[in-house]
């Protein structure tokens, strides 16, 4: 079953299990689903929901941060509400070593000696990492090794 499958049928079920909390979160995943497919005009496949996904989590995350500063626990709340009911579609996130064995095996891959050769070596990571890992994290780690 595809990621797209299974959020439509978790939605059919918080629709009888009358969870308007959770169901307004699958709602909003759908939407966003939906969204890109027509921009784009292509059908998403579980790479692709997956990056909406990635998009949806990081944009919670950054409102939450943003959110305690202001001192709205209230918002906190429903953000960190719809993170639970977003996550669990994500991939199982990598450890940190098999992180950085995927790194070691893409700069041997790429030949990359310089901080010039970053963006081959993300190139190389994207799809493998694709919501399993931070990318930001991750592209600090390369400059590390690379600078």
């Amino acid at each position: 079953m595809s990621i797209k499958d299974r959020i439509q049928q978790d939605m059919k079920d918080a629709m009888r299990a009358r969870d308007k909390a959770r169901l307004g979160t699958i709602r909003l995943i759908m939407a966003a689903i939906k969204q890109r497919e027509v921009d784009e005009r292509i059908e998403l496949d579980d790479v692709q929901v997956i990056i909406v996904l990635e998009k949806m989590v990081k944009q919670r995350r950054e409102s939450i941060t943003q959110f305690e500063q202001a001192g709205r626990d209230d918002l906190v709340a429903k953000e960190n509400s719809e993170l639970e009911v977003i996550i669990p579609y994500m991939p199982a996130a990598l450890s940190e070593a098999e992180i950085n064995q995927l790194i070691d095996t893409a700069l041997a891959a790429t030949g990359a000696a310089s901080i010039k050769d970053m963006g081959k070596v993300m190139a190389e990571l994207k799809p493998q990492l694709a919501g399993r890992a931070d990318m930001g994290a991750v592209s600090a780690r390369i400059k590390a090794r690379l600078g």
